[in-house]
C-alpha cells in the first residue's frame, strides 16, 4: 500500500521592499511594479514592505509571511547600500526567509533609460546625465557606473553620472560639466536613474539641466526583473530550507 503523497509545498512568498516615499506618484509607481509582477505570475503571494517613510515595515511583512510559506524579500532599490545590507539583511535572518540581490544593475534597465531619453526628445548634440540616489557604499556608485557604461554603448555617446547624495559628483556638478562641453545648440538631458518620483527626482529637477527624463517606474519591464530575482534566490534558498520546514507551514 503506497503512502498518500505529501502536499506539494507553498511557493515562497515575494515580498517587495522598497525605501518608501511621502510622494503620492512616487507610492503609485512602486505599487505599479508589484501590480505587474502579481499579473505577470498568476498564484503567486506577493506583498508588498518598505524600510523607512511608510508602513509596513519589512521585518513585520517577513514574519507574517511565513506564517503561509517561506518568503524572499525582493529589494525594489537600483544598488545595494545600507537599506539592502542592514535593515533587509536583519528581516531575512531567520529559517525560512531570505533576500534577492536588488534590481541594479540590469540591461534592461538600461533600455527602459534609453527609452525615457528617446520621449524627452534627447538629440544628437545633446549631453547625457545619469542621475542616481546615491550611497556611501562604494559597490553602490559601482553599480551605477556598470548602468552608465551600458547607457554609453547603447546611445553611442558619453554619459555622466552624478549622484543625489553619498557620492560624488553631486548632480549639480555632473550637469555643469556635460554642459561646459555643450556644442552650440546642445542641451543637458538627466536620465533619471531613479525608481519612482519623490525627494531625489524632486533634487534632480532642480539641478540646472534642461531636460529630465521620468523615473524608471511604470514599466512592466520592471517586474520582469523583480521575477528573475526572485526565481534565481528561491532556487538557491531553497537548498537550505528543509522540505519539512516548508511543509510545515499551513
Amino acid at each position: 500500500m503506497t503512502g498518500t503523497p505529501r502536499p506539494a509545498a507553498p511557493a515562497p512568498v515575494l515580498v517587495g521592499c522598497s525605501h518608501g516615499t511621502d510622494s503620492r506618484a512616487g507610492r503609485a509607481a512602486i505599487a505599479s511594479i508589484l501590480v505587474d509582477v502579481a499579473t505577470a505570475r498568476p498564484g503567486l503571494d506577493v506583498r508588498e514592505a518598505f524600510v523607512d517613510v511608510q508602513q509596513p515595515e519589512v521585518a513585520d511583512v517577513v514574519t507574517d509571511a511565513l506564517d503561509v510559506a517561506p518568503a524572499v524579500v525582493v529589494p525594489l532599490l537600483l544598488s545595494v547600500g545600507f537599506h539592502t545590507k542592514v535593515d533587509v539583511a536583519a528581516a531575512v535572518d531567520r529559517p525560512g526567509a531570505a533576500a534577492s540581490g536588488p534590481l541594479g544593475p540590469d540591461p534592461r534597465l538600461v533600455e527602459i533609460l534609453a527609452d525615457r531619453l528617446a520621449a524627452a526628445g534627447l538629440a544628437e548634440h545633446d549631453a547625457v546625465v545619469l542621475a542616481a540616489a546615491g550611497s556611501s557604499d562604494p559597490a553602490a556608485a559601482d553599480a551605477v557606473r556598470v548602468v552608465a557604461d551600458g547607457l554609453a554603448a547603447r546611445l553611442g555617446r558619453d554619459v555622466v553620472v552624478g549622484f543625489g547624495a553619498g557620492a560624488h559628483p553631486r548632480v549639480p556638478a555632473a550637469v555643469e560639466q556635460a554642459r561646459a562641453g555643450l556644442v552650440p545648440g546642445g542641451r543637458v538631458v538627466v536620465a533619471s536613474y531613479l525608481l519612482a518620483p519623490g525627494f531625489f527626482l524632486d533634487r534632480v529637477l532642480e539641478a540646472g539641466a534642461d531636460v529630465v527624463t521620468d523615473a524608471l517606474a511604470p514599466d512592466p519591464r520592471l517586474a520582469e526583473v523583480v521575477l528573475d530575482r526572485y526565481d534565481a534566490h528561491v532556487a538557491r534558498a531553497a537548498a537550505t530550507w528543509s522540505r519539512d520546514e516548508v511543509a510545515a507551514t499551513p
